[in-house]
């Protein structure tokens, strides 16, 4: 069975940094498209960043380009998302979702596994 847990959140002030992790278990992480989505209370949850599984392709919403960067180590079966520049409006809950796929997306509802999600809060 897959599981994701991400960890890493927590309370910044604006301007600061965080780094969230999310641990895949159960197999398969290298063959996934691994992706963060957020979600802010009464929000849609909303697409932040991907990695495919490729290596070579990654996307970003528009809101944090250049501020937001997704890696993934292979070898310990873990995505990280540096977030940079924090701005009170990146509060929310962050997940992490992974699909096997050779198509990356960026709609939640093409994503078969979710993380419990970790909270991100910034203070102005």
């Amino acid at each position: 069975q897959v599981q994701l847990v991400e960890s890493g959140g927590g309370l910044v002030q604006a301007g600061g940094s965080l780094r969230l992790s999310c641990a895949v278990s159960g197999g398969g992480f290298r063959s996934y498209v691994m992706g963060w989505f957020r979600q802010a209370p009464g929000q849609e949850r909303d697409f932040v960043t991907l990695s495919h599984w490729s290596g070579g392709g990654t996307y970003y919403a528009d809101p944090v380009k250049g501020r937001f960067t997704i890696s993934r180590d292979n070898a310990k079966n873990t995505v990280y998302l540096q977030m940079n520049s924090l701005k009170p409006e990146d509060t929310a809950v962050y997940y992490c979702a992974a699909v096997a796929t050779i198509r990356p997306s960026q709609r939640a509802r093409d994503y078969d596994y979710w993380g419990q999600g970790t909270q991100v809060t910034v203070s102005s």
